[in-house]
C-alpha cells in the first residue's frame, strides 16, 4: 500500500510539473493583441503561476517528508488533474474568442472594402500572405513577431480608409495632389480608430508606417531599419496584392510580373533582405492565399 500512495503522488506531481509547463507556455503566447488586457490581469496571471509551484512544493515536500495516507494521496492526485482540465477548458476558450475575434474583424474588414470597388478582398489578401511571409521567416526574426498581432495588423493595415472619402477611394483616375495627401493619411486615421482598443497599441507602429520605404521617401521618411520589421513584412504583402489584383484603372498583372516588379524595388521600396525570403516561398503558396471570393479580381490567368 505505502508504494500504491507514493506512486500517486509522483503521478500527481508529475502532471503538476506539466500544468506548470503548459500555464508558462500559455502567459508567453498571451502578449497578443487579443489577450494582453490589462496589468492587474497580468498580476493575477503572475500569482496564478506562483500558486502552481507553491501546489507542486507540496507534493514534493508531502511525498519526501511526510506519511501520507491513501486519502492524502487521491486527493493531491486529483487535485492536479482539476487543475489539467480547468487549464484545458481555459485555453480551448481562449482559442475559440480568439477564432471569433478574427471572424468579425474579418466581417468588419470586408465591410470596410466594399466601399472600394478595388479593394474588395484586399485586407484579406494582404493577412494571408502575410501568415504566409511570416511562416517562411528565419527563427532569428520570427522570434520577436507574436503571429496573433501579425495576424490582426496585416487584416487592419487599411482601415484607416474608413476615413478617406468615396469619392476618392473610387476614382478612376489619376489623384491629384490634393487628394493624395488626403490619401497618405489614411494610416493614422486608422490609428484613431483603432485608438479605443487599447491593446493595439502595441502594433500601432505596424500599420502606420505599412507604406515606409527602406530608402526613405515613405509616408513619413523612416528608412531601412527605422521601420518596424512587421510594418516591412506588410509592405512586400500589400505591394503583391495591389499588383495583382484588378483595379478599375489597371488590368491585374500575373505572379511572374508581380515576382519582376517587386524584385526591382527591392532596396529601394522594400526591404532587400525581406523580399530575398519571399521569392523563396514557392509559387502555389502564394497563390493558395487569394481568397475564394476574390479569384475574378486576381490576375489568375498568369499564376
Amino acid at each position: 500500500m505505502d508504494i500504491y500512495i507514493r506512486v500517486i503522488i509522483i503521478l500527481g506531481a508529475g502532471l503538476m510539473v506539466a500544468n506548470i509547463i503548459r500555464y508558462g507556455t500559455f502567459m508567453r503566447s498571451s502578449r497578443d493583441v487579443l489577450s494582453s488586457g490589462k496589468k492587474k490581469d497580468r498580476n493575477f496571471q503572475i500569482f496564478a503561476y506562483v500558486l502552481l509551484i507553491f501546489f507542486l512544493l507540496g507534493y514534493l515536500f508531502i511525498g519526501i517528508f511526510s506519511d501520507p495516507d491513501l486519502m492524502m494521496s487521491q486527493i493531491l492526485f486529483f487535485g492536479s488533474v482539476f487543475v489539467f482540465i480547468v487549464e484545458t477548458l481555459m485555453f480551448r476558450l481562449v482559442d475559440t474568442a480568439k477564432t471569433r475575434s478574427i471572424d468579425i474583424a474579418e466581417i468588419l474588414v470586408g465591410v470596410i472594402d466594399t466601399r472600394d470597388p478595388n479593394l474588395n478582398g484586399h485586407s484579406r489578401h494582404v493577412q494571408m500572405l502575410t501568415m504566409l511571409f511570416y511562416k517562411h521567416l528565419p527563427k532569428h526574426l520570427k522570434k520577436d513577431i507574436n503571429p496573433v498581432s501579425l495576424e490582426y495588423a496585416s487584416l487592419m493595415h487599411d482601415v484607416g480608409k474608413l476615413g478617406v472619402p468615396e469619392a476618392i477611394l473610387n476614382k478612376p483616375d489619376k489623384l491629384t495632389d490634393e487628394e493624395w495627401v488626403i490619401m497618405k493619411k489614411h494610416p493614422e486615421m486608422g490609428l484613431k480608430i483603432l485608438d479605443p482598443l487599447k491593446p493595439f497599441d502595441d502594433v500601432s507602429s505596424w500599420i502606420l508606417y505599412h507604406h515606409e520605404r527602406v530608402d526613405g521617401k515613405g509616408y513619413h521618411g523612416l528608412r531601412d531599419d527605422e521601420i518596424p520589421l512587421p510594418a516591412r513584412l506588410i509592405a512586400i504583402a500589400d505591394t503583391y496584392s495591389a499588383i495583382t489584383m484588378r483595379r478599375s484603372y489597371k488590368e491585374p498583372k500575373s505572379h511572374e510580373e508581380a515576382v519582376k516588379i517587386i524584385s526591382e524595388v527591392a532596396g529601394t521600396q522594400l526591404d532587400r533582405y525581406l523580399v530575398t525570403i519571399f521569392l523563396t516561398i514557392p509559387k502555389e503558396e502564394i497563390v493558395a492565399c487569394i481568397p475564394e471570393d476574390m479569384t475574378s479580381v486576381m490576375g489568375t490567368s498568369g499564376l
